[in-house]
């Protein structure tokens, strides 16, 4: 009997696989296979140093498939008979450092693609946030102020979306569903990616290569970073790209903390170049309490939960996966399969 291991019973309530979804899992197995749904927390999610527990550790020693959020590298290690591992994450998060992973011929997939609506619209809402001026109406509020010339001043810059140049940094499902909405709202928007030949995708006017960042951050009214973290990523937003945008732009980090200096970004907000930034992800998680980026009105902060959509996530989730697992058994294509070389 073939082995599929379902670790998704996330400690966070939002993340929580519901039982009706192991049963359409279930339901679906291939004749030959079973289905063991750990049922004990997983805490993947909340970095905790403590690991799986013994009911994981029991269950993948004879699993042929893993699937859950993402994989410790302990985990791994006790499943020996292990052919692939889908995780539920949009990028590869640590598993790319286990080496027997990254090097053996163990698959990997991961959801790409599946987040892109919910955070798309995250996006959108918290560009919104700025260009209407909705940060200064929460100041206003809480001080319990009456000023409506203040949204007229120079430094609200309060905007339409048609005005707007997008700069969306990744084309792929993520960047793609970012670019479609605010192209649907008349903004201007060309996306940056690593292959230029893979073409552009709908809702891009145009795209150019990683080389074109520095020009195309110059004529940037916002800049939304929804690539996959590699080496080429990796601090890709620093002090001098920073200073390359015109004034009052928007930064948007949807992707990973680590592509953006957040002391740098820091600076260029508190100086007043800059009229926001939309953050849902950092270098440390969670973002430390005494870090200068609580205290500033410029600075939408939220706690990684952008990808975050109770209702669908699953619907997408188990279509992804029951239908990658079709298509292992019948030995075709995976959809998402991670290029272990290049990081995505």
């Amino acid at each position: 009997m073939r082995r599929l291991v379902l670790d998704l019973r996330a400690t966070a309530d939002a993340f929580r696989m519901p039982d009706t979804v192991a049963e359409r899992i279930s339901a679906a197995a291939p004749t030959g296979w079973e289905v063991v749904d750990v049922r004990e927390p997983n805490d993947a999610l909340d970095g905790s140093p403590c690991g799986p527990g013994p009911e994981a550790r029991a269950a993948v020693a004879e699993a042929e498939v893993y699937f859950g959020w993402g994989m410790p590298a302990s985990l791994f290690h006790a499943a020996p008979k292990l052919r692939w591992m889908q995780s539920a994450l949009a990028g590869t998060g640590a598993v790319l450092a286990i080496p027997e992973l990254r090097d053996g011929p163990c698959l990997f997939t991961n959801a790409a693609g599946i987040y892109g609506p919910p955070i798309a619209e995250h996006v959108l809402a918290g560009v919104l946030h700025f260009t209407r001026g909705l940060d200064l109406a929460e100041s206003l509020r809480v001080s319990q102020r009456w000023d409506a010339a203040a949204f007229g001043a120079a430094s609200t810059a309060v905007r339409e979306i048609s005005e707007l140049r997008v700069v969306v940094i990744g084309t792929g499902g993520l960047g793609a569903e970012i670019g479609a909405r605010f192209s649907a709202l008349g903004a201007r928007v060309t996306g940056l990616r690593r292959v230029v030949a893979k073409g552009c995708p709908p809702g891009f006017d145009r795209v150019a290569g990683l080389d074109a960042l520095d020009t195309e951050l110059a004529g940037a009214d916002v800049v939304v970073l929804a690539a996959a973290l590699t080496a080429e990523t990796r601090d890709l937003l620093d002090a001098r790209r920073l200073a390359l945008l015109p004034a009052g732009a928007i930064v948007v980090n949807v992707a990973r903390g680590t592509m953006v200096d957040e002391g740098a970004l820091h600076d260029a907000l508190v100086g007043g170049r800059l009229r926001g930034a939309v953050l849902d992800v950092f270098a440390r998680e969670p973002l430390a309490s005494d870090s200068p980026l609580w205290q500033l009105r410029q600075v939408l902060v939220t706690p990684h939960v952008s990808g975050l959509s109770p209702r669908r996530l699953w619907d997408r989730l188990t279509a992804l996966f029951t239908g990658n697992w079709q298509a292992y058994v019948e030995q075709r294509p995976l959809r998402n399969l991670v290029d272990k070389a290049i990081g995505y």
